[in-house]
């Protein structure tokens, strides 16, 4: 793929396509303008599907060459990692850490994708157990669904791009990909090295503009043959609600509760909380938003807690030490502040100076906040978490469910009893046990119930949603 410098045309059928329009994309920290990319039109939109859907009818990948593809993307993007994760500190405003997990997931994503595309299978159906078919022989194979329109969000634009592209390919599909307008460029760079690796054109397309437009395009054409979308959940319904009969996959909002209880290890918990309440500046669906606190260490909790985010470094994603950088615009870290500010004249506490740079907002811990106020029940998306004591566990586990959201959860108990009433209990697609919500391993089934979406996604669990299990029936 071939692109002017510091320009990103569309990216149809292999084709650099330039438009009448174009979209600056910023430094997050610095504000100077990175690059541009072109604005797609409804053409252009028809364009790139017409461009996957003849790659999927022309396909001769068999399922070893897509092995051989998505590993060889591995190795390509783990020599290229400076680059890679320079771009994500730029475009996301990611701190040098975060960058470096992203690119860490993100190489073991494409590997375990190349993984499972030598094992796609059906099963044996025992057909013979029915009187009358003892001379039929059953059995099911998983075919690919086609053109795959894959919608991407800011936060993790190059990990959860790959969550959706490497198994489609795997899985024999093609796919439209539309990544967030305000975090493009890795789309690009990781199609590029997929076509490096031996990808054939045309069977990853690449279109940017406005998700109102290019989306509602994207969802007007039915040659689409199933959707996978990670954002908000007000996006996610509108998804659902036009895509018909055709299957999606939606992984959506979440305000991730953590629960400590009485026997927990406080300085673990302590630690792991406040490492990833904060990290990614807090800009992960699953990221630690909600403690309940046992009453009894609530006092002990909160001052290893307040100790552990005292030591995060906040500022330039650039310094290697920074451990909290910009929000991904001023605009959000504004947002935040109002919430956090219309909570303190409600009757919450903030336990930190409530403070903002631009589009820095610093790490705050709320107290006395309770369950009807925004910071409590919408989704924050911000490096801000509330902390609320509680007395019973059954209390806990009440709170926790007073969501509209069911990602996922943590607790910390040495109580074996405690931990799996908590696993049957809480309404969550994952209960995470003596870590925090924030944990994630790409091979497990990730999603959530509720309104944070349908679906599962890693790559086995994924390369079942983009495939169809067909019924085989041979009279022998």
């Amino acid at each position: 793929m071939k692109t002017k410098e510091k320009h990103f045309g569309l990216y149809i059928g292999g084709e650099h396509i330039e438009t009448n329009e174009s979209i600056p994309v910023y430094d997050k920290f610095t504000g100077d303008e990175l690059a541009s990319i072109s604005k797609a039109e409804k053409q252009h939109v028809m364009d790139a599907v017409s461009a996957a859907e003849a790659a999927f009818q022309n396909d001769t990948l068999t399922p070893f060459k897509r092995y051989d593809v998505l590993l060889k993307t591995s190795e390509l993007a783990k020599e290229r990692r400076e680059e890679l994760e320079s771009l994500l500190i730029k475009e996301v405003g990611k701190t040098k850490k975060d960058a470096q997990g992203e690119l860490d997931r993100t190489i073991n994503t494409l590997r375990l994708s190349a993984e499972e595309a030598k094992r796609i299978s059906g099963e044996m159906v025992p057909l013979q157990a029915t009187e009358g078919s003892e001379n039929r022989l059953g059995f099911t194979i998983r075919v690919p669904k086609g053109v795959i329109g894959a919608i991407t969000p800011f936060n993790y634009p190059l990990l959860l791009g790959v969550h959706k592209i490497a198994p489609a390919i795997a899985s024999g599909n093609t796919v439209v990909v539309k990544p967030a307008t305000m975090t493009p460029l890795t789309t690009f760079r990781i199609v590029e090295l997929l076509e490096e690796a031996g990808l054939p054109k045309g069977h990853v397309n690449i279109i940017t503009g406005a998700g109102s437009e290019v989306g509602e395009w994207l969802l007007d054409d039915q040659r689409i043959a199933m959707y996978t979308f990670t954002g908000s959940g007000e996006v996610g319904l509108h998804i659902k609600e036009r895509s018909g009969m055709r299957p999606v996959a939606l992984e959506l909002g979440n305000n991730s509760p953590n629960i400590i209880h009485f026997d927990a290890d406080l300085d673990l918990a302590a630690r792991a909380a406040a490492s990833r309440s904060f990290h990614n500046a807090g800009q992960a669906c699953i990221a630690v938003q909600r403690l309940y606190v046992h009453k009894s260490v609530f006092d002990e909790f909160s001052d290893k807690y307040l100790s552990y985010v005292g030591q995060l470094k906040v500022g330039n994603p650039e310094d290697p030490d920074t451990d909290v950088g910009p929000m991904i615009s001023e605009k959000e870290a504004s947002r935040v502040e109002e919430w956090v500010n219309e909570a303190i004249a409600q009757g919450a506490k903030a336990l930190l100076p409530v403070k903002r740079e631009g589009a820095l907002f610093y790490p705050n811990v709320l107290v006395d906040a309770t369950q009807e106020m925004k910071v409590v029940c919408k989704e924050l998306f911000a490096p801000v978490v509330t902390m609320t004591p509680y007395g019973t566990i059954d209390d806990a586990i009440k709170w926790a469910n007073d969501s509209e959201y069911g990602l996922q959860a943590g607790i910390f108990t040495k109580d074996l009893n405690v931990a799996m009433k908590a696993a049957r209990k809480l309404e969550y697609g994952g209960v995470i046990i003596n870590d925090v919500s924030t944990y994630r391993n790409d091979v497990m089934p990730y999603g959530g119930v509720k309104n944070s979406g349908i679906g599962k996604e890693g790559p086995f669990y994924t390369i079942q949603e983009m495939t169809e299990e067909r019924m085989v029936v041979m009279n022998l």
